[in-house]
């Protein structure tokens, strides 16, 4: 079965000439949703779709853009501002609007008149929130991630014995989340000190980024109504890049007995665009732990994802700091890895969230937790990359870090590319901590 069509296309280009751009990251292949309204104007958020350095006001392209049959109507929540809604529709809508909008978009169209009526400049457009985020769970995908934080504080069983039966996650606070560029004030919280007798409330000294994709939920479930695993990649919309800030000096003082709190809890970040499953689906790749690890439970497994499960994704880490800005130098890459090495794919957080009778719903998101890989220099976050602290990185203005300090700015950044396929890309998610 082929999981591509003509909309994947590496040789379809756009009448938007920035979307043709080789190193362009919304391509007439990619055309994520998110939400916006023009800068400095009070006008009610809307959905659009990136093309190039563009955005395609959706609101104006339903008025007044002709489209085929039965696409009117699916269009009809997206020109309300309502992502879920439309999201809730299923991926037999989703496809349905995504190869009208390729149609459309795409060189010589004979809507293209029309729809160049409807265009907004990116750097017009102030990014809100694509939906309302009933819920948030966090995961612990990443194994490497596990490991090395693991090694940190348990040397002789950096992982735990359920690691690699069950996805480990937590439930994370949704009213929180902020999309990029986004300003994340340090967090307090009660940190306990090796050389005193009692803990002290204060700022956090050890603030840290985490590198994760989240993915949005598309199609619910009622509760009590387990998504087999085969039919879990029908309820997922898309994915976007997640910065789950975490307070290091909070979390080891809070976390035992039940987990992250207010480590957690002050705020998380997410790219504006959701990539969808099906612009990833040149990316797909085959899914399986490693040899002499025990295979997933049947409630997790399926031909599918064993020959699909997984996404090629690459994953980058950039830091600005308020220094380097002054200074007129870049921001520094700090890491890079990708989302194959994670230990289990999206399906299978989904299937294992409801095997209990957990009910999901349109607009809930799942973050993957963070995703570091294999080789030295690969940590997902400060806290990898400087041996939890006792190995600052050097950066280029001279600087070091072993944590964030006030006025550093995060950049994740994420692309895939693959044979055949069209590079496709998920925009920046961006942070600065604030005293």
């Amino acid at each position: 079965m082929s999981l591509t069509d003509a909309t994947h296309d590496p040789a379809l280009t756009s009448w938007v000439a920035s979307a043709n751009a080789a190193d362009c990251d919304f391509p007439i292949q990619n055309l994520p949703f998110g939400a916006f309204r023009r800068a400095k104007t009070d006008e009610p958020v809307r959905i659009g779709v990136a093309i190039g350095d563009q955005v395609l006001d959706l609101k104006l392209a339903a008025a007044q853009c002709p489209w085929p049959d039965g696409v009117t109507d699916l269009l009809v929540p997206l020109a309300a501002g309502d992502l879920a809604a439309f999201m809730a529709l299923g991926p037999k809508a989703w496809r349905r609007v995504r190869a009208a909008l390729s149609a459309a978009l795409a060189e010589n169209s004979d809507q293209g008149p029309f729809l160049e009526l409807c265009l907004v400049p990116q750097s017009d457009a102030e990014m809100q929130l694509p939906c309302r985020i009933g819920d948030y769970t966090d995961f612990y995908t990443g194994i490497h991630h596990a490991t090395a934080v693991g090694q940190l504080f348990r040397p002789d069983h950096p992982l735990l014995p359920n690691y690699k039966w069950v996805p480990i996650g937590y439930h994370g606070r949704a009213s929180s989340i902020g999309v990029g560029p986004h300003e994340v004030r340090r967090p307090h919280g009660q940190v306990k000190r090796p050389d005193r007798d009692m803990p002290d409330v204060g700022p956090s000294q050890r603030l840290d980024y985490e590198l994760e994709l989240g993915a949005f939920v598309g199609v619910g479930n009622a509760l009590g109504d387990p998504v087999p695993i085969d039919r879990a990649e029908a309820h997922l919309f898309g994915t976007v890049l997640l910065n789950d800030w975490s307070a290091r000096d909070i979390q080891a003082w809070e976390y035992q007995p039940l987990g992250p709190f207010l480590s957690k809890n002050f705020a998380s970040t997410i790219s504006p665009w959701i990539v969808t499953m099906d612009a990833l689906a040149p990316f797909r790749r085959a899914f399986a732990h490693p040899p002499g690890d025990p295979a997933p439970l049947p409630y997790l497994d399926s031909e599918f994802n064993r020959t699909h499960g997984a996404i090629d994704v690459t994953l980058e880490v950039w830091l600005h700091s308020a220094a380097m800005r002054q200074r007129g130098l870049p921001a520094q890459q700090l890491m890079r890895s990708n989302f194959l090495d994670a230990y289990w794919t999206l399906a299978q957080l989904l299937a294992h969230h409801t095997v209990g009778g957990c009910n999901l719903q349109p607009g809930d998101l799942l973050g993957t937790g963070t995703l570091s890989g294999p080789q030295p220099g690969q940590g997902g976050s400060l806290l990898e990359l400087s041996q939890g602290g006792r190995q600052p990185l050097v950066l280029a203005s001279g600087e070091t870090r072993a944590f964030l300090a006030d006025g550093d700015t995060v950049i994740l950044r994420a692309h895939c590319t693959g044979p055949g396929a069209r590079r496709i890309g998920f925009g920046d998610c961006i942070g600065t901590v604030v005293a």
